[in-house]
């Protein structure tokens, strides 16, 4: 067996060394700085794959993980530029970074929208945090609006996912669901597209919500308590950011199609003259494009890594057919055999002239064994939804330090007919639904100085709800004791508005350290017309209020015979006779009046249209 054998003063000496050097391995680690933070898109989503490089007296790289974080443990102090390699494009930093000795920063990195700031942005997380926020809400990114399940590709319902968010049960607006956020009215629900609202807070309802989701980029949702910068009292505010081109030319196409041969047919669905099919029609076509790119013209103008474009077209077309069930005269009255009155006797009632084309317009009745007996019809009945929808955007690079961007969208709206049970009985009775709906916007960004910037933006609305009826004839006909279901009750009226709303913001930002400070102001302009029309064709109505006779009529007894002059019994005989119940303006102080019986029922009568202005008092004309 060997031993080595050491002096005293060798160990000495060689522990010195060790700790010499351990003290400059501590001094050096002392002074080299960190860095730890996520990259993350326009979105405010993760990117995975991203490469973070620090370029200085020498490069220094580091990749992103799946969930986007990056690391770099030693950085020797300075100043260094960053480059951010994601999305197959490389994003510069504004300014470089500095690391002072021993620091360890925290701090994320934000890729700007493209086309708008090709650059990326160093985010401080002590001044993230203090960044007004909505108190709620949701932000959805491009994948999970286009991956989630959208009925009619409304990316609107996706607001539904929002705490506090439900339907507004008042209905909609401008043919748009609205949304009652946190127990306030939906009209509170505020829509806009790339930060220019899209709403009217005159006429209520969201605009443009068949957007095409395969150009959206993010839907970012706020509720409860807002931030200065949304304002005028809104309980939602929506705001959709729209895709802009790249230096790539990229594009999509799609079509959804949905067909009645898939469903089930309910109860009342009967095979009838109008559709022999069992089954209610419905078919449902969706489809669009979208392309995007750098704007360049051979020999005329290249705009590759300044200016982008973006469009995209959205198509709807639906048939729906409804199931539609109501009474209507049966053959004998229509002969002028009234068996209701007194029930056990038969009246014999003349049938006047002027009410017989109009017994002979009802369908007859083909479901004895319904809910209104002999009388019941059941059918089905159409309804024709067609929708157009273009949006072009321009993004154009001024500078490293001013962006412009331009957008102008518009939207068709044609159908549904808002009284099916009408158009069962003549589709000439429909009242119809249109709205050409208008958005442009132009938004000026520039940075001043490292701490200070500011945006402009103008924004334009323009929405034109119209209800016109079809037919501009037929006077219409009702009953006070929902006998029969009404004959043309829309006779011509007309409703509609004319919306436009003018907005110009501009917002500040100062920031310095972990302080931010935001001021700007806000000018709206809104010029809207309100146009509505009652009853132009006259209305006329049977039962519920009494009426005389104007001839005789018999019974089959002789113990219910009505003299000329005696009330009528019910709606059904002043139908048959064009007997109409007096309005109630009309009063008698002696003995009862002669019949009021109407000669010719397709008349022609003055019609009535109020305008409305905001502000402003109705004018009739």
């Amino acid at each position: 067996m060997a031993y080595m054998s050491v002096r005293p003063r060798a160990w000495i000496f060689l522990l010195s060394c060790l700790f010499f050097l351990s003290a400059a391995l501590s001094a050096q680690r002392l002074s080299v700085s960190s860095w730890k933070g996520t990259l993350r898109g326009t979105e405010g989503k993760p990117i995975s794959g991203g490469t973070v490089r620090l370029s200085g007296n020498r490069e220094y790289t580091a990749a992103t993980s799946a969930d986007g974080e990056f690391l770099f443990p030693d950085i020797p102090p300075g100043s260094y530029q960053l480059v951010v390699s994601a999305l197959g494009q490389n994003w510069p930093a504004a300014a470089p970074v500095v690391f002072q000795p021993g620091a360890a920063l925290a701090a994320s990195l934000q890729l700007a929208p493209q086309g708008e700031q090709f650059h990326v942005v160093v985010i401080d997380q002590a001044a993230a945090q203090t960044t007004p926020q909505a108190t709620g809400g949701e932000r959805l990114s491009n994948a999970e609006v286009a991956s989630l399940p959208l009925n009619e590709r409304d990316f609107s319902k996706l607001l539904l996912l929002a705490a506090g968010t439900m339907t507004d049960t008042n209905g909609a607006a401008n043919f748009t669901q609205q949304f009652a956020v946190n127990g306030q009215r939906g009209t509170a629900a505020v829509f806009a597209m790339d930060n220019a609202e899209t709403t009217d807070p005159e006429l209520g309802g969201a605009t443009f919500s068949n957007f095409n989701v395969d150009a959206i980029q993010e839907v970012q949702s706020s509720s409860g308590v807002m931030p200065a910068e949304i304002g005028h009292g809104a309980a939602g505010f929506t705001n959709v950011v729209t895709k802009s081109g790249t230096d790539q030319v990229h594009g999509s196409a799609f079509e959804f199609v949905r067909n009645a041969a898939f469903d089930a047919r309910n109860f009342f669905d009967h095979k009838n003259d109008l559709d022999p099919r069992r089954i209610p029609p419905f078919a449902r076509n969706e489809f669009g494009v979208t392309n995007g790119g750098p704007v360049f013209l051979p020999h005329l103008y290249d705009g590759r890594g300044k200016t982008f474009y973006f469009v995209e077209y959205q198509g709807f077309r639906q048939v729906l057919g409804t199931t539609q069930v109501f009474p209507v005269p049966t053959t004998t009255e229509r002969q002028g055999i009234d068996t209701t009155s007194f029930p056990g006797d038969t009246l014999t009632v003349p049938v006047s002239d002027a009410i017989a084309p109009i017994l002979a317009r009802y369908p007859l009745p083909n479901d004895p064994q319904g809910p209104y007996g002999a009388r019941t019809y059941a059918a089905s009945s159409k309804i024709v939804t067609n929708t157009d929808q273009f949006s072009i955007r321009i993004d154009h690079r001024l500078s490293d330090k001013a962006t412009l961007l331009t957008r102008f969208s518009l939207n068709q709206v044609s159908g549904p007919v808002t009284n099916p049970d009408q158009t069962a009985i003549d589709p000439a009775f429909g009242v119809k639904f249109f709205d050409h709906q208008r958005s442009a916007a132009v938004k000026y960004s520039r940075t001043l100085s490292p701490h200070l910037s500011f945006t402009s933006a103008f924004g334009y609305i323009r929405t034109t709800p119209f209800f016109p009826a079809t037919d501009h004839l037929q006077p219409a006909i009702n009953y006070g004791d929902g006998l029969f279901a009404p004959f043309n009750s829309a006779d011509g009226s007309i409703f509609g508005s004319y919306g436009n709303v003018y907005r110009f913001k501009h917002d500040m930002l100062y920031s310095r350290g972990t302080h931010t400070f935001k001021w700007g102001a806000e000018i709206r302009l809104n010029k809207d017309a309100t146009i509505f029309g009652t009853n132009p064709n006259g209305s006329y109505s049977f039962g519920g209020g009494t009426a005389y006779s104007p001839v005789l009529i018999t019974s089959a007894s002789g113990q219910h015979n009505i003299l000329p002059g005696q009330p009528l019994p019910d709606a059904l005989t002043g139908l048959l006779t064009a007997t109409r119940t007096p309005t109630p303006s009309l009063r008698w102080t002696s003995s009862p009046p002669a019949a009021t019986n109407l000669t010719k029922l397709r008349c022609a009568a003055k019609p009535t249209i109020f305008i409305s202005r905001i502000p402003g008092k109705p004018r009739r004309v």
